[in-house]
């Protein structure tokens, strides 16, 4: 299994892991035979009218927890500072990018040393850890607040923050009446010369061809690279801003959070969806042998609570229904982790045959 999922990620990734993907059959071997950590099963199962004053009493003996993420360190501080300063709990943080994140936790876990608690982090490589047998299943009850979408059906990490791709376009430039509708509008010619697209979202295409069906998406796309061409731009940030420019007239592949900032400071740009709009995932995961189960479970509570408000205000897009924005109340469908864990090269040269090379 392991093999399989290094070869999907970058080459420095793969040349990180060097030696454990050799090593793979005995890792499996390993994590299979992984003892539960005193406690870990009682805290992630806790229920009844007072789980919430056990949790709080057994975190506190705990003292503290150990968070792996990738997250920006300004925006997890905010996180765990409220969670300190509500529960007298010391969060603290080890962070990476998501790539080195599932390497240390895969790594540790071999060497059975067992120094994280949480790991937060993107919905592919939590989803690795869930293959690797390296998480605990949390029955939180906050889980009921969320999208369906954010609950996965192994239960051992949950979506707390989506990136919903959106069509953005420049009121200028774009009436809304005219935004397409389907992708099957954007073969009108009116289109040529104004479309843009970013760089290297090869899972969004998997995921919107694979819901159209492959060999008629894969048509289409090509259809509307070879009559109205396409302008590749890396960086969803930096699309955005030439869509609120006028420079791009229509982006097919913008984060709707960043156009929804861009449109609330003034600029002239709004977004829409074709239905269903793809999402990535990022999420949140207790270990298995987790040293501080009962803090572990009380943060991811609050993650997926009062956490939800605190996302928002640092411009991600929570999961919680009960946190007010229309930003995730669309039709949405998560890119499936298997795009990146076992299909990565696959679409990603699909994208480059059919997007970035033949675009114009």
């Amino acid at each position: 299994m392991l093999d399989r999922i290094v070869k999907t990620f970058s080459s420095k990734a793969v040349l990180a892991f060097g030696g454990l993907a050799t090593g793979a059959a005995l890792m499996l071997g390993a994590s299979s035979a992984f003892a539960q950590a005193k406690g870990v099963v009682e805290a992630a199962n806790m229920q009844g009218p007072d789980r919430q004053q056990k949790l709080v009493a057994a975190a506190k003996k705990e003292g503290e927890l150990m968070i792996y993420t990738s997250a920006p360190v300004d925006d997890m501080t905010v996180l765990t500072n409220a969670f300190e300063q509500k529960y007298g709990i010391k969060a603290k943080i080890w962070r990476a990018g998501s790539e080195k994140v599932l390497q240390r936790a895969v790594m540790e876990a071999k060497g059975r040393r067992y120094d994280a608690d949480i790991v937060e982090t993107n919905g592919p490589e939590l989803e690795a850890l869930h293959r690797e047998k390296l998480f605990q299943e949390v029955k939180s009850p906050y889980l009921a607040d969320l999208i369906p979408q954010a609950i996965l059906p192994h239960k051992e990490w949950i979506a707390t923050r989506l990136n919903i791709f959106s069509l953005a376009y420049n009121t200028n430039k774009v009436k809304k009446e005219d935004v397409p509708k389907t992708y099957q509008d954007l073969l009108d010619p009116k289109w040529k010369g104004r479309l843009g697209i970013e760089a290297e979202d090869a899972d969004w295409f998997a995921g919107t061809i694979m819901e159209m069906g492959e060999q008629k998406g894969l048509k289409l796309f090509r259809d509307i690279v070879a009559t109205n061409g396409l302008s590749v731009r890396k960086g969803h940030t930096l699309l955005a801003n030439l869509v609120a420019s006028g420079e791009v007239p229509l982006a097919l592949t913008t984060y709707n959070y960043k156009v929804e900032q861009l449109k609330n400071k003034g600029a002239p740009v709004d977004w829409a969806v074709i239905p269903p709009a793809m999402a990535r995932p990022n999420g949140i995961g207790m270990m298995k042998n987790s040293q501080h189960p009962n803090a572990a479970v009380l943060f991811i509570d609050f993650v997926l609570s009062d956490g939800q408000e605190i996302l928002l205000k640092r411009d991600f897009v929570p999961t919680s229904k009960k946190v007010d924005t229309k930003l995730n109340k669309i039709p949405l469908k998560f890119i499936d982790p298997k795009v990146i864990l076992d299909e990565n090269e696959k679409w990603t040269k699909l994208y480059e045959e059919i997007i970035t090379r033949q675009s114009k």
